[in-house]
Parts: structure tokens; sequence; C-alpha cells
């Protein structure tokens, strides 16, 4: 006979487990899901999410560059749209039908059983008459936003601008959902985390007809936004306006720097745009628009991302290192027979007429090429072997923040290129190069690039003697502190003591009548620092160039311009650096003639 005493045991089992599978089931419909909450708690409850404010940006001196303007967003829930009175959504939208079936498609797409946008940044006036007809229109409801705004229409590269979330950021980060707005570029997106707030949620009543009545349990379970925190950025408005002014009908770039803190005073790449553009409903139009402009390309941040010759401005840097070395010393002759001849073809780097021989100070007021070949020449081959010597030299020129990345506050950036001696042997075989193979390097051609922003710190490490902060845009964070980063100074591997002859050459490159190249910069009880230069480019006219700081003692900016394809330096360079030095050390210009050659003049770009 069989033995069915284990059967009940079994059996018994069973439907346990059933009861366990319908309780973890209930609990989880009625506590941990909200997708499946009861109808009639969807019907009279709305979770809504709160949308705290982006905080302030201003100015160094308070000037408000970005507030917010409100702005809404239609949203709605598909599961509870039972029945939808197109013709009314259309007449009040201003869409047709088609476009209200593929938007609601997209939203079902999304999630049938939570909220969507439908249609974003309505304006006031078809916000106010949706409040009216919402009780026909169950399942759809109004989002308050805040769209960005630019009052002073300045800093567009600077500031950055606001997007919508990419659906990458969303698998990323938890917080954002779809819909939501981030800074996609500048301080809006290096300072995202400070500026966005924090979201907060509201439990809504609402009737039969869709109408909110109030908060639920008189907001006990409401979560409040918290307001993002306000900027203050070490841009100067008023000098950033006029700087931007400077180069219209030109391309290029302009960078001032606060020397004793690193602080930006102004970053303009030109050609600009006004940054309301690229707000609301006409964003993507507009961003098309200025990213299909390939002769100018407003959207690319030349101060940070464009990488040029730093020409003869560079010719100040080998110098240094000369001086440092030992290779050179103040009273150094050398002569310029029309350039540096050299090989056993006579090779010439070329240069301009002007009398020789000349000592160092000499021959930084007059740009000599010839001059600053030799003192190149002479760090590389005072060492056994040309690898020890140029290893030394590189080591030099990057602690400068030459060919590296700051580590700024700006979210896009390049490190420009300082070339090693992996380079060269791979460009002319291990051992196949010399001093002589690259010799350009001593007036800042060859494969050397820097951007805009490298050499305005570049200037400002020079008029600091020996060292320099981090660049950084921002000043202050409401609550909170700036990175530790920027606050302490970065030395570079040239005693002060070797930085007053060079500066003093520097003062007779606008000082010297009849040597110095930088004349136009000369300004009454200001002693100006400056260098030009004029960066050979392949592809058409040269770059012009200046780097420049004021005053000499005690120096409270340091720049660095570049005007693509502006010929010499002294053409376009100086005289825009000139009047920013005075705009910034005098509160007004005075050189109304230069102003207005500058402020008329318009280069021809064909590429």
């Amino acid at each position: 006979m069989r033995n069915y005493s284990n059967r009940q045991y079994i059996i018994g089992g069973f439907f346990c487990l059933i009861g366990i599978i319908f309780v973890i089931r209930l609990f989880s419909i009625q506590v941990l899901d909200d997708t499946y909450k009861t109808s009639s708690e969807n019907n009279v409850i709305r979770k809504q999410t709160e949308y705290p404010g982006r905080g302030l940006i201003y100015d160094r001196n308070g000037e408000l560059l970005v507030y917010n303007e409100a702005a809404y967003d239609l949203m709605v829930t598909p599961r509870e749209v039972k029945t939808l009175d197109t013709a009314l959504l259309c007449n009040i939208l201003k869409i047709d039908s088609a476009d209200v079936s593929k938007r609601m498609k997209k939203c079902r797409n999304y999630s049938s059983y939570k909220a969507s946008v439908f249609m974003k940044q309505i304006s006031t006036e078809t916000y106010a008459t949706l409040s009216e007809k919402m009780f026909e229109l169950p399942g759809f409801y109004v989002q308050s936003r805040t769209l960005r705004r630019y009052p002073k229409k300045i800093g567009a590269h600077l500031l950055g601008y606001v997007g919508e979330v990419n659906e990458q950021t969303l698998r990323k980060n938890k917080y954002y959902k779809k819909g939501d707005y981030i800074g996609i570029t500048g301080i809006e997106k290096a300072y995202e985390e400070q500026i966005r707030g924090e979201k907060g949620m509201q439990m809504l009543l609402k009737d039969v007809h869709n109408n909110i009545k109030g908060s639920f349990q008189n907001g006990k379970f409401d979560i409040p936004a918290i307001k993002g925190k306000n900027i203050t950025t070490t841009i100067d408005a008023k000098l950033q306006a006029y700087a931007e002014t400077l180069m219209h009908g030109k391309r290029g770039s302009i960078v001032a720097i606060e020397p004793n803190s690193g602080e930006i005073l102004c970053l303009v790449s030109a050609p600009s745009y006004d940054p309301n553009l690229l707000v609301g409903r006409k964003r993507t139009p507009n961003y098309i628009l200025l990213d299909e402009d390939s002769l100018n390309k407003p959207l690319y941040n030349r101060a940070s991302l464009a990488q040029y010759p730093p020409g003869s401005t560079f010719k100040l840097i080998n110098a240094l290192i000369g001086l440092q070395e030992n290779t050179i010393y103040g009273g150094s002759k050398y002569k310029c027979l029309g350039g540096f001849h050299f090989g056993v073809e006579n090779r010439k780097m070329g240069c301009h007429e002007h009398r020789s021989p000349l000592n160092l100070k000499e021959a930084i007021a007059t740009s000599c090429n010839a001059y600053f070949c030799y003192v190149y020449k002479g760090i590389i081959e005072k060492y056994p072997n040309v690898y020890e010597g140029y290893n030394t030299w590189y080591n030099y020129v990057s602690s400068f923040g030459l060919g590296n990345w700051l580590n700024n506050d700006l979210p896009t950036g390049k490190k420009g290129f300082l070339p090693s001696s992996n380079y060269y042997d791979k460009m002319y075989r291990k051992g196949g190069w010399k001093a002589l193979t690259n010799i350009s390097l001593a007036i800042g051609q060859d494969a050397l690039l820097c951007t805009p922003i490298q050499m305005a710190n570049m200037t400002a490490a020079i008029a600091n003697k020996g060292f320099y902060y981090t660049p950084h845009v921002v000043k202050e964070i409401e609550g909170d502190t700036i990175p530790s980063r920027f606050l302490k100074p970065k030395q570079t591997m040239i005693d002060a003591e070797h930085f007053d002859l060079v500066i003093r050459g520097m003062q007779e490159v606008v000082d010297d009548t009849e040597l110095g190249t930088s004349n136009a910069a000369k300004m009454d009880n200001i002693s100006v620092c400056g260098k030009t230069g004029t960066a050979e480019n392949p592809h058409g006219e040269d770059h012009s160039i200046f780097i420049a700081f004021a005053p000499k003692e005690n120096p409270q900016i340091a720049l660095a311009v570049y005007v693509e394809n502006g010929g010499w330096g002294s053409t376009w360079a100086v005289p825009i650096g000139s009047l920013i030095l005075e705009e910034y050390l005098t509160d007004s210009v005075k050189r109304v003639e230069l102003e207005k050659y500058i402020l008329e003049g318009v280069i021809e770009y064909t590429e």
C-alpha cells in the first residue's frame, strides 16, 4: 500500500507559497509601487515636482548677468487621459491634430503612468487660457518652470547656456528626469550642482474637473524646493562688453587676468552671439543657424579651444630660460645680419631691419629673430647631448602652464601643444635632430601651439615675477567656497631675480620710439609692459598678437590678444590691448581716434 502521508505537507506548502506571493504583491501595490496606486488616489492627488529657481549670476561688481524668467510646461500623464478633446487642445496651443497625436505617442512611449512634457515653455497668454479650460483636459496640468535671461547680452561663451537633459545624462545621474534642464556650456555647466538647487515635491488635491483645490493635508508631505546658489563671477561686465565691441568685425580672442589672484577679468571669443538666442523654444532653430555658420563659427570658444603659435611673444620665455641657465646675461650681444644664418646650406631665419648688435633688453624691444635663435641654440647646446638640453628647456616652458590643461573652471579647453623630444624622434628619427632642426621654437613657431588663456596666464606669471594663480571665472559661491586650487600660487622654474631685465625690455617695447614695436600701447602716467607677436599662418594672413600687463609696478591686469589674419601684431592686437588696459585702469578712454580706428575696422574673411 502506498504512503500518501507526505502529500498533506506538499499541498499545504503550496497554499502557503501562494499566500506569501499574494501578500508581497499587495504590499508592493499598496506601499511600494506608485504605478498601481488605487484609481481613487490618482483621481484626487497629484504629485507635482517643484522646480527650484537656478542661482543668479553676477559680475565682480554686483552687476546682474543672468536671471530667471517665469515659464510654463504643459504636462500630461497618458494613463489619466480617458478622452481627449483634440480640437480644444489644438485651438489653445495653435497646433494641428497630427501634432497632438505625435506628442501623445511620444509621452506614452516614455511612460503611461508618469507625467512628461507635452509642450514645453508655453507663453503666459497660453497658460492663462489653459488655466480656464484645464477641467476639460483630464490628465493634463501646467508645470511652473524658469528660463534664463541675459540682460547685458555679453559673455555667451563664458556664461554658457541651459538645455534639456540628454539620454546619456539621464542614465548616469538619477537626479535628472526627462524634460529637466541642465547647464550645457560655460559657468552654467561648470557649476551646475551649485546653480541648479534641489527639486521639491508637492502633494496637491484636485477635484473631478481636474482643478487644484489645495495642498494634501496642508502640505504635511510636501518637500520644498531649494533655490540654487547665486554665483559672483570674476568678470568685469563693463570691460567684457567693451572688449567684445572692439572685436566686432574680427575673429580672435581676448583674455585678461588679474595677476595677483588669477581672476579672469574678461574672456572674449569673436565672433560671439547674444546668449538670449539659446533660450526657450527658439533655442534649437537658433542653435542650428549658429552651428551652420562655418565661416565665423560663433559657437566655438576660441579663448580656450583655439590653438595658435605664440609667435614672438614666446621670445620672453626663451630669454628667461637663458638667464636662468646662465647662457646669456643682460649685456650679451648678438649680431643680426638680416636674420639668423645656419647650416651647411646657409639657411636663414629672416628678420626685419634694425641696428646691430643688440643686447637682451634691446632685442626684446625690437623683437630680433636672430638674437633669440642664438639664445635658444645656446640653451640646448649647453648640455652634452640634444636630449638633455631639450628636455631641460621643455621643463622650463611647461612650468609656465604651456602645453598643459591649466585646471581652470572652464568646462572646455585644450592643452595647446608643447612638442616633446619623442615628437622630434618620430619626425626625424632618434638621434636625427638637433637645436638647429627646430630653431624656429626660438621665435614661438615650429610645432608649438598655445591657447589665448594660456598666453594670458603666461603674461600674468611674468608680471608676478615667477608665479601664477590658476585662472578662474568664479569669485564667490553663495554659502560655499571656491575650489582651493585657485588660491594656491604655482611657481615657475625661473628665479624672481631674472624677471626684472625682461620686464624692462617689455617696457621698452612700448616706450622706446626707435626700437619698440608697440608704441601705440603707450599711455600717459601708466607704465605698460608688452610684447608683440606675428604668428605665421599657413592658411592665410598671419595672426596679430599682443601680450601686456600694467602698471609695471604692482600689476593690476595682464592680457593676451589674438586677432586672426590680422597681420603684424602692431596693426590690430596692440591697439585693442592698449584700449582695454586704458579702460580698465582709468575707467575711461581718452584716445578717441585710436578707438574709432578699431571700432570701424573690419577684416574680410574668406575661409
